[in-house]
Parts: C-alpha cells; sequence; structure tokens
C-alpha cells in the first residue's frame, strides 16, 4: 500500500526520464525492489532510492561528499540508473540480463553467462536473490497496476500527490544557510529539505561556481 501511495508521488518524474534515455518503463518497479521508493540506506552503503554506491555514484556524474550526496536527488539517479541499465543491455544483450547485473554487477553475471552458457536471464542459476530479482520487480508490476485484483484498494486521495509543483532556482555561489535561503524565496527549510534531499547538511558550498537546480 505504501508503495502504490508514494509511486503516485514519484512516477510523474521518473517515467518521463526513463521515456527520454529509451529504457523500457517497467524498470521503475526496478526502485521499488531496490529501496520500497525511499530515500534508503543499504548496509553496504547504497544509497536513495536507485541505491547507488558511492563510487559508481560518480562515475555517472553524480557529486557526492559530506554536504551534497546526488544519490538523493531523484532526476540525476533516475537518469543515471537508465544509462546504467543501457550500457549492461548492451554489454550483456538483454534487459533482463541488465536487471541481473544492477543486482549482482556486470562481470558476475557475464562470468555466470560464460560458465552456464546461459542463453537468457531464466537459464541463470545464481545466488537467491539475483535468481529471484526480475520475478520481484515482475510480482511489484502486477500488484501495483492491478492492486484490486489482489485485495488492495486505495482511493485516489488516499495517494500522495505528485512532487511536481516546484520551479527552479539556480544557484552558482555559495549559500552560507539554507534556512535563510529557504525564507527568502517563501518556502520553510522543511519543505527545502524534502523537495532538495541531496542537500545533506544546512548549506551549500560552491568553491567550484558549479550550477545548481534547487527546487523551490
Amino acid at each position: 500500500l505504501l508503495n502504490m501511495k508514494r509511486a503516485a508521488k514519484l512516477f510523474p518524474i521518473i517515467e518521463p526520464i526513463l521515456a527520454e534515455e529509451g529504457v523500457p518503463n517497467d524498470l521503475k518497479y526496478l526502485a521499488v525492489a531496490e529501496s520500497d521508493l525511499l530515500n534508503a540506506r543499504s548496509p553496504a552503503g547504497a544509497k536513495g532510492i536507485w541505491q547507488f554506491m558511492k563510487g559508481t555514484a560518480q562515475d555517472y556524474g553524480m557529486e557526492v561528499n559530506k554536504d551534497i550526496d546526488e544519490r538523493y536527488h531523484l532526476e540525476k539517479a533516475t537518469r543515471a540508473a537508465a544509462k546504467y541499465l543501457k550500457s549492461k543491455k548492451e554489454k550483456l544483450g538483454t534487459w533482463a540480463f541488465a536487471m541481473a547485473a544492477y543486482n549482482a554487477g556486470t562481470t558476475g553475471v557475464a562470468n555466470a553467462v560464460a560458465q552456464q552458457k546461459a542463453k537468457s536471464y531464466f537459464d541463470l542459476n545464481m545466488s537467491e536473490e539475483t535468481t529471484r530479482y526480475y520475478f520481484r520487480i515482475a510480482a511489484f508490476k502486477e500488484l501495483m497496476e492491478h492492486p484490486q485484483k489482489y485485495g488492495f484498494y486505495l482511493e485516489d486521495e488516499d495517494l500522495y500527490p505528485p512532487m511536481t509543483d516546484f520551479t527552479n532556482v539556480e544557484v552558482t555561489s555559495t549559500v552560507e544557510n539554507l534556512g535563510d535561503f529557504a525564507n527568502e524565496h517563501g518556502i520553510s527549510y522543511r519543505q527545502l529539505k524534502v523537495y532538495n534531499p541531496w542537500l545533506r547538511t544546512h548549506r551549500l558550498p560552491n568553491a567550484s561556481k558549479r550550477t545548481y537546480q534547487v527546487k523551490i
């Protein structure tokens, strides 16, 4: 039920990015399997809705430090996940193999395919988690697209509203106090953090004069 409520909030942002990147829309359910659509942190240190490790996030252009962690930036992390999945599909041949690689790593899947002479994901014998990963995602899709078939009933008013009601403010210099910044733009500090969870502390340092888009 909570995943369905959260999907109403986040899928309107995720879906257009997957479409722009040429990734099947169904792969949005991979984020459900990874994090329950929460900005979660795994015991291994993966973070965000798409559960990126620090090194992989940086490889895909996300900034990660004590003040800024773009693994929590929904648009940037979604685009990075799409690019990651496309690269794995190009290397391994199918979206199902790409999904397995998202869970187990490209090398592990490629080695298993070579050793087992597997022609599809469904021929692979891997860890229990990876073997059932595709089926978990398929199950989320089935449940969330046909909830009443399985006894889940939600009215439209039960769903969380889409997080699309914002404008972007361009920031090119250091913001010493995000509370002051929020007040200057007519919102609360809490609202600023809810819409910009990638801002991890009370300030936005910008010695390198990068351009950030902050949601208001």
